[in-house]
């Protein structure tokens, strides 16, 4: 419970969540008697005449823009969907009724129309600038780690070495333009001690750049650390975490994204772009009106999303990619970062290791899922969670000290994966293209005149050489990503995942490439190897592979086969996706049901209800609904009959962020449902706006004035704050409707009634805490954290 620290202190934006909204003690009802009849005359009858004098001061209007706060939230509560998307119909049939009177309203009816055309553009704009800069960046300074160019220190050494006249394809990443520091510092680079020398400036950049991403983290804002994805799925289903998506979460995300990835951990930068891109869309939503005034325009694409979204996003995503293919990042003209071609067709017989890499995947996925949950609960509740500087610095130097001695987990994540997708030709000159039908013994080079038999595709030294390097390498990044993700620098899932599932599948594809060269005489390899021609595609293994591991971690099945059909250029390989990606979701969702987002919500206690979760049980709102039989007193408001003082003294020694309001104490007959922040508000403008108004003046949530002495000071108004449409449901609805209202509604909470009696109330922690103890978890830990 978040306490508030008292109206009379004006603390109010402190105090209250939606996790507590009203407690209301256990009143016992004869559901078989008749309602009584109103208690006051003038709310059932038509209202009298008003008894103040002509020079009465006027009572405000509350709703008008000119009372600033009406209508917002406080942090950490969730949003009223229904009353967002109520305002934002009213506001566009004003606009819509005043074009027809006036060509100017007309001509703001049309800038209002196309403003999110315009807001989408620049969205894609910004979001691909900052996507396209951010690689770049990265790419540079992942390579400052093992050296430096003398053409200029801005080139990274893929650069460094496009413009020498002295590279060779067999060495394609040495030329005398680029100079490791050991070769800057002694000049030598073939001794041992070099490689000590190149070992020691390799883990101190990564302890730098580290270093300087988690204290720009822990300085200037906190909430750029993570991957922010399971944030951004709470934030878009109505949460809201005030400067979450704010404009220095958006530098120091930006600035260290760049470190974190440069620094050569095992994380990606996928899923924080994610963050970045939503912070540029709420930072550019404030600049038009009706953005910045409605919280659910901002989340249109979380519980339903509509077609004209669906276009605005296409058209978004089409500037993004846009703007990145000006910049081209990569190099290659591509809009993906690994984007290769297979020519050789798959075989039937060949979904078996398919679907053994979908079960991989699966295995993978819920392993990861479960021991990554493990540490972040060890570090959210030891002295561990008090330590995030020396915890990044700790993982940064046992991951830098690890990698360096093998090539494959020196190397970028995004190197690696570039490596293991790609097809062997003739100028590739990585060991893993090292077959023993090459000729002159050069390394890697597959010779075209040697391939006129199937010896040109047994394995060379070189490939076995990097079959136990990849193996070391798959335990190396299986282990290391475990503690990486979670720390407190910006950290995505994807590359890590898309690289242990790539470094398996191009095992399985070397393996099953050897097992039928050297039994193609046999019956199930007849058919596969002719001469000229490749057996089996390693490359397109290590893609099934990575798909399988990913889904099996994210849960994603037909988003993520568009992802990895995009990068294969074909359709020809869609099947083997397909029932890779399957396969690693039924085994994944067999061992545990959540994706790695889904565990790190229900870890730090969101209020988000998942919609892929069904709720089977047999129980009724009234098993649900608060209060108990032990709980405090009724806390409602009546629509008259109550002074300021009176509310002001509820509101200061409770903590809940609405309350419902009823006839009298004696009937609790519902009229309709108040928010505390929109109350006090109210409140403080009509003490310091309206004339006359004091501690006794009493408070009316009425269109219709109760008679009063002529001599009474004013009253204050209220109806206008007052929602008199609150959902309700009876104490015999299902729980199971009541979920799925919540749901696809976005309701914060529900009100239970009885011929019209209130009864109770649920709100949206109630009902995360009811399907938490249904599933035998801890009720209780159903707290934003």
């Amino acid at each position: 419970m978040m306490d508030n620290g008292g109206f009379c202190n004006n603390n109010y934006h402190s105090g209250s969540s939606d996790d507590e909204l009203v407690d209301i003690s256990d009143v016992t009802v004869n559901f078989s008697e008749d309602v009584p009849p109103l208690d006051l005359d003038y709310s059932a009858g038509g209202c009298k005449a008003d008894w103040r004098p002509s020079n009465s001061p006027k009572l405000i209007d509350l709703l008008d823009d000119t009372v600033p706060g009406i209508g917002t939230y406080e942090d950490f509560n969730t949003i009223d969907w229904v009353r967002e998307k109520s305002k934002d119909r009213d506001r566009h049939r004003e606009i819509t009724n005043k074009s027809k009177h006036s060509t100017v309203a007309l001509l703001f009816s049309i800038s209002d129309a196309f403003s999110g055309w315009l807001l989408m553009l620049l969205i894609g704009l910004m979001s691909g600038a900052l996507a396209g800069g951010i690689d770049i960046a990265a790419h540079w300074m992942t390579d400052l780690k093992e050296g430096v160019c003398l053409n200029g220190f801005w080139f990274n050494h893929e650069h460094c070495c496009w413009a020498s006249n002295e590279t060779t394809f067999q060495e394609r990443d040495k030329c005398p333009q680029w100079k490791t520091w050991a070769e800057l510092m002694v000049g030598v680079s073939e001794q041992g001690s070099v490689n000590v020398l190149n070992h020691f400036m390799y883990v101190s950049w990564a302890l730098l750049f580290a270093f300087l991403a988690v204290i720009l983290v822990r300085a200037f804002a906190p909430y750029a650390c993570g991957s922010g994805i399971p944030e951004i799925k709470t934030i878009l289903s109505g949460f809201i975490i005030r400067g979450y998506l704010g404009k220095w979460t958006l530098i120091i995300k930006t600035i260290t994204l760049v470190l974190a990835v440069s620094s050569g951990l095992s994380l990606g930068k996928e899923g924080p772009l994610v963050h970045v891109a939503c912070c540029c869309a709420n930072i550019l939503c404030h600049f038009f009106t009706k953005y910045r005034r409605n919280e659910a325009k901002r989340r249109e694409v979380s519980y339903y999303f509509p077609l004209k979204t669906l276009w605005r996003s296409f058209f978004a995503a089409l500037v993004a990619a846009f703007t990145l293919r000006s910049i081209n990042p990569f190099g290659n003209s591509r809009l993906v970062l690994f984007y290769v071609e297979f020519h050789t067709p798959w075989h039937l017989l060949e979904l078996i290791p398919f679907v053994l890499l979908g079960i991989f995947g699966g295995l993978w996925g819920a392993f990861f899922i479960h021991a990554n949950i493990a540490w972040c609960r060890l570090r959210k509740n030891t002295r561990l969670g008090h330590y995030p500087v020396i915890e990044v610095l700790v993982v940064t130097l046992l991951t830098a000290l690890l990698a360096f001695p093998i090539e494959y987990t020196r190397m970028s994540s995004s190197e690696l994966i570039s490596e293991l997708f790609n097809d062997c030709g003739l100028l590739d000159s990585s060991k893993l293209c090292d077959y023993s039908g090459n000729s002159g013994g050069t390394s890697g080079s597959v010779n075209a005149t040697a391939a006129n038999g199937l010896g040109a595709r047994l394995a060379g030294p070189g490939l076995y050489t990097a079959m136990w390097q990849l193996a070391l390498a798959l335990v190396f990044k299986m282990l290391i990503t475990v503690a990486t993700f979670g720390i407190k620098v910006p950290s995505g899932l994807f590359i890590p995942s898309i690289a242990v599932g790539a470094i398996a599948g191009r095992l399985l594809g070397v393996g099953m490439e050897q097992l039928a060269v050297h039994n193609h005489e046999r019956k199930i390899f007849r058919g596969w190897c002719s001469p000229g021609a490749d057996c089996i595609t390693p490359g397109l293994y290590a893609m099934v592979g990575a798909a399988a591991c990913l889904g099996g971690v994210t849960r994603m099945t037909v988003s993520l086969v568009v992802i990895m059909f995009e990068l294969t250029g074909g359709l020809e390989y869609i099947v083997p996706l397909m029932a890779a990606t399957m396969t690693s979701k039924w085994v994944a969702d067999a061992l545990s049901r959540e994706s790695i987002y889904e565990a790190h919500i229900r870890l730090n206690g969101y209020p988000f209800l998942e919609a892929k979760e069904e709720f089977r049980h047999k129980t009724l709102a009234t098993d649900v609904m608060r209060p108990r039989q032990s709980d405090p007193p009724l806390s409602v408001l009546t629509q008259s009959g109550m002074s300021v003082e009176e509310v002001e003294r509820l509101i200061a020694d409770t903590t809940y962020s609405g309350f419902p309001v009823v006839i009298s104490q004696q009937s609790q007959r519902l009229v309709g449902f108040v928010l505390r922040r929109d109350l006090v508000i109210s409140l403080e403008n009509a003490r310091r706006h309206q004339e006359g108004v004091v501690s006794v003046s009493a408070v009316l949530f009425t269109e219709c004035d109760p008679p009063a002495s002529p001599s009474a000071p004013p009253a204050v108004k209220l109806h206008n704050i007052l929602d008199l449409s609150p959902f309700t449901v009876t104490v015999h609805t299902p729980m199971e409707i009541v979920v799925d209202i919540f749901r696809k509604l976005g309701l914060r909470q529900c009100l239970v009634i009885q011929n019209g009696r209130l009864l109770g109330i649920i709100t949206k922690k109630d009902i995360l805490k009811h399907m938490a103890q249904m599933a035998n978890r801890d009720p209780e830990s159903i707290l934003f954290n």
